[in-house]
Formats: C-alpha cells, sequence, structure tokens
C-alpha cells in the first residue's frame, strides 16, 4: 500500500470565485497520482433559490433543506457546480467522471434525525463503497464528488462536504496511502485570527489539545479538526489544511497545517 492517493476537498468560497477555481482545479490536474476532487455548494444554490422565490434557512452554517431546497441543492450540486468542474478539469486534461453518492452507490447516509433541530433532507454518512470508488480509479478516472448522498429509502440527502472527504479518505485507507487536503480560504490553521500569516504549520492530539485549551482554536475549526484526527485514527495518512492556492505545494508537505497522529 505505498502508492499515495490524494482525496482533495474544495470549499464553495473558491468555487464562487471563477479566476481562484480555474486556477485551484489547473493545479489539481497537475498532480501525478490517483486523486479524487470532493465539492461544496458555495453561495449559487441560494442565489437560485431566491431566484426562484425559496427561502434559504441556515443554522449554525448549516443548511436547512426541506423539499423545495432539496430540489435547489441537487439541481445546483450535482449539476451545475459538478459538470462546471468536470468540464474544466477535462479541458485541463484530467478525465473527470462526475458523480453525487447516489452514482454507483458510493456513499449511502441516514436522513438525519429530528433532534431540537429539524435539519430536513440531510444526510449523515453510513457506507463508504471504497470498492468501486478504486474501480473508478483502477479505470484511470478522476471521481469529482458532490455533497448528495443517498438512503437506503430512496432519497437523495444534502451532505456535508467535509464529511465526505474525510469518510472517502477512510474508506480508500484500506488500497492506497490516502492523503487528505481540505483547500480553503485561508493557508491553514492560523494561531492568531487576525494574521493571515500565522500558519500553524503541524498538529498532533497534544498540541491540539494546548491550542484548544487556550482558545487558540475554537469556534468552527475545532469540528474540521476533530474529525481530522478521526480520520487519522480510522486510518488515513495524513491530513492537511490549507488554501487553494498552495495546493501543489501542500502535496509535496511545503504548505498548510499538517494533521498527524
Amino acid at each position: 500500500m505505498s502508492q499515495s492517493l490524494y482525496i482533495i476537498k474544495i470549499g464553495g468560497n473558491v468555487i464562487d470565485n471563477p479566476e481562484a477555481c480555474s486556477a485551484f482545479l489547473n493545479d489539481f490536474a497537475k498532480i501525478n497520482a490517483p486523486k479524487i476532487l470532493v465539492h461544496g455548494g458555495g453561495k449559487i444554490a441560494t442565489q437560485i433559490a431566491a431566484s426562484l422565490q425559496i427561502e434559504t434557512q441556515m443554522v449554525e452554517g448549516r443548511r436547512i433543506t426541506d423539499k423545495p431546497m432539496l430540489d435547489v441543492v441537487t439541481m445546483v450540486y450535482g449539476g451545475l457546480v459538478n459538470k462546471n468542474l468536470v468540464v474544466q478539469l477535462q479541458a485541463a486534461g484530467c478525465n473527470a467522471i462526475g458523480l453525487t453518492g447516489a452514482d454507483g452507490g458510493i456513499i449511502r447516509s441516514v436522513k438525519r434525525p429530528v433532534k431540537t433541530i429539524d435539519y430536513g433532507f440531510v444526510g449523515d454518512i453510513e457506507e463508504v463503497n471504497g470498492t468501486q470508488i478504486n474501480a473508478l480509479l483502477t479505470s484511470r478516472l478522476i471521481p469529482v464528488i458532490a455533497p448528495l448522498t443517498y438512503s437506503s429509502e430512496g432519497l437523495l440527502l444534502n451532505t456535508n462536504a467535509d464529511n465526505m472527504a474525510s469518510g472517502t479518505a477512510v474508506a480508500m485507507s484500506q488500497f492506497f496511502k490516502t492523503k487528505l487536503i481540505y483547500c480553503f480560504e485561508k493557508k491553514g490553521v492560523l494561531s492568531d485570527p487576525d494574521d493571515d500569516n500565522a500558519v500553524i504549520s503541524s498538529l498532533t492530539p497534544p498540541t491540539y489539545a494546548d491550542y484548544k485549551s487556550t482558545g487558540v482554536i475554537n469556534k468552527g475549526m475545532i469540528p474540521k479538526l476533530d474529525s481530522s484526527f478521526a480520520a487519522l485514527e480510522a486510518g488515513v495518512s495524513t491530513v492537511t489544511i490549507c488554501h487553494a492556492a498552495d495546493l501543489l505545494q501542500a502535496v509535496e508537505g511545503l504548505a498548510g497545517t499538517i494533521i498527524t497522529l
């Protein structure tokens, strides 16, 4: 299992910026190894929902997905965004194939149970079919996965792209030395939120606990890092959080925050 597989998650803020997205995809195309792209949705779903007079409801950054909104995110994430990424990768020489979790049954979820909040048609991942994804890679196809999964009852479900990336990385670690890279609009995990260059170069469980206890790492970064350490414990080799513009350096281990056990 010496061959590396790169699973790269790109966030909506980069997708929303055509120039940044194009530059990122050109860099992604240059990675000379098996690779998978998992993408978020960006603001396009909110914009199209508004044009259809469908209200967007967010709770702690998560989209409430009723049936009308599910139709919108299916069209936007699984169609418009996904296929635009695929066609740009084809132009860059990558034989990409666009997928949701339902295609080939690659990612199955369960509809999130109603507790204090009813998220609607939102999925929590149950199983990632690594064997099926590996078959695509063996065929020299590059999966581009939209943030939609399916349930055994036949529902499409809006699903957090970070979780899809980490779940896929864990499933693929039985076949490859899997390296998970989260690309977003910051250079990594910052020791000072007001200084974009204050990147914490590496994190281990003890240093992470120290940064949390002093409040340096807080709020929205904690769930991302918790899931990163969980992925490492489940067999992923490394997790890196970096700026989308630094993807190629991150692949070489020269940029971003590198997370290891």
